[in-house]
């Protein structure tokens, strides 16, 4: 009879600790996915900084571009590019690029 109640004792003890062991990675496994959402959405809104910024200065330039146009037109200047010489490739010389 003791050696039975031993042996029940043991069992509940064993379950005790594996309720503790369970709980406890339970536990470790919500901080990990709490991390990791955490990092997913600083991510979302860094994305979503860089656009709305470049946007914005999209918008700027074109706003200058056209307050420039509407000068243009009304002091009848001549034609204005706006290309600036980074977006072309003409007069573009490799022999600055040659080893020395």
């Amino acid at each position: 009879m003791q050696l039975k109640q031993a042996e029940i004792a043991f069992e509940i003890e064993k379950q005790q600790a594996e309720a503790k062991l369970k709980s406890q990675l339970m536990a470790e496994e919500f901080n990990y996915q709490m991390q990791l959402k955490d990092v997913l959405e600083s991510q979302l809104q860094s994305r979503e900084t860089q656009r709305e910024e470049a946007k914005s200065e999209r918008i700027s330039q074109q706003n200058t571009q056209q307050s420039k146009l509407i000068n243009q037109r009304k002091n009848n200047l001549p034609a204005i590019s706006f290309e600036s010489n980074e977006d072309s490739l003409d007069g573009f010389d490799l022999a600055e690029f040659s080893p020395r």
